[in-house]
């Protein structure tokens, strides 16, 4: 699986080339705004299909449905063990 930091990119570069528009009206900034706007449209579009920008960078990037479920687990496994909560208490609280 990919590093958080890659996947993240890869999602970006996904997201861009499904948005083509996007890329053409970003093509004259400097990379850093470039990776901004990237950003904000990113999470916008996030934000419409009802998904926070974690649960959407899976989205993007998941080569199939196993590897999104596998991937979703891991990141609440992750957030789990964040909080210090075990597993199984975990998944009761947020229903999964």
């Amino acid at each position: 699986m990919l590093p958080t930091d890659a996947r993240q990119q890869l999602a970006y570069d996904r997201f861009l080339a499904l948005n083509p528009e996007l890329a053409e009206e970003i093509r004259d900034l400097d990379a850093r705004e470039q990776q901004q706007q990237v950003q904000w449209a990113f999470e916008d579009a996030a934000q419409n299909a009802g998904l926070e920008p974690w649960e959407y960078v899976l989205e993007l990037t998941a080569e199939s449905p196993e590897a999104l479920a596998a991937m979703r687990e891991e990141v609440h496994r992750e957030v789990a063990e964040a909080l210090g909560m075990s597993w199984d208490d975990y998944r009761e609280l947020n229903g999964l």
